[in-house]
């Protein structure tokens, strides 16, 4: 099957596709007598993997090592839990900072005047920290 054929199915551009290659996530693909590389269903599960891990905002590294530990089926399942629970420290840490900006735009959000140079957003956006927040 073709790379395009391949990026119809597994909803990735041929080109993250190439990447891919490119990073070793996808082993490269035979080539056909015309050049074109040509693509099996295991590659399709493969991509469809990745295309599934980097929807959870996994990392290339973390999902090259959920790729490796497929290849030992009969190995402990300890390093999936540990990467999935380190993914989820990490969104969790995202979704605390967020937060934090939330409220810090919150306190921006609007202004009364008309005029630029009246505006009370651009002017607590000059001020030094400490003079609109608690240090």
């Amino acid at each position: 099957m073709k790379i395009s054929e391949i990026s119809s199915i597994s909803q990735v551009a041929v080109k993250t596709i190439r990447f891919y290659e490119e990073q070793g996530l996808l082993p490269s693909p035979k080539r056909m007598a015309n050049g074109y590389r040509y693509y099996t269903q295991q590659d399709i599960d493969t991509l469809i993997f990745i295309r599934r891990c980097r929807a959870l905002n996994i990392g290339l590294g973390d999902i090259r090592r959920l790729l490796d530990v497929q290849q030992h089926p009969h190995d402990s399942c300890a390093v999936v839990d540990e990467i999935i629970a380190e993914q989820l420290e990490r969104i969790r840490q995202t979704q605390r900072e967020l937060a934090k900006l939330e409220v810090s735009l919150s306190s921006l959000v609007s202004c009364d005047t008309h005029h630029i140079r009246d505006c009370c957003i651009l002017k607590r956006l000059k001020q030094n920290e400490c003079e609109t927040e608690a240090c």
